[in-house]
């Protein structure tokens, strides 16, 4: 089975993604951008569904971290701002995809299929 590091601060969408993901795949959650880039350094995950307003260390910042190591690994940028440019700016900081919240959940699945098969 396949693994997810959920890097999420919000319990009610840590909650969403893991009743929806649980049953599919292995789930990892880290609360901060830090820790999301030490869990991923430690558990070599498949996938991260990275937030990008986050404490300790904002979701660009983990993700450029992450990159440095982790030059293919999918992760895919979520975030409740919608504005015009913030796909842009995800992808410029190292995100494979971006999606808004609140996630559309059969996207989100069309999306996980498509990068972990």
């Amino acid at each position: 089975m396949k693994t997810i590091l959920i890097v999420e601060d919000i319990d009610l969408n840590i909650d969403l993604l893991t009743q929806l993901l649980e049953d599919r795949y292995n789930l990892l959650v880290a609360r901060d951008g830090a820790q999301g880039v030490a869990l991923t350094e430690q558990n070599k995950p498949d996938l991260v569904l990275m937030d990008i307003s986050l404490p300790i260390m904002d979701g660009y910042e983990a993700t450029r971290n992450i990159r440095k190591t982790f030059k293919s690994l999918p992760i895919i940028g979520l975030s409740a701002h919608a504005m015009s440019g913030d796909d842009a700016k995800a992808r410029a900081a190292g995100c494979s995809d971006y999606l808004t919240k609140p996630v559309d959940e059969d996207l989100l699945l069309k999306k996980l299929k498509n990068y972990l098969g």
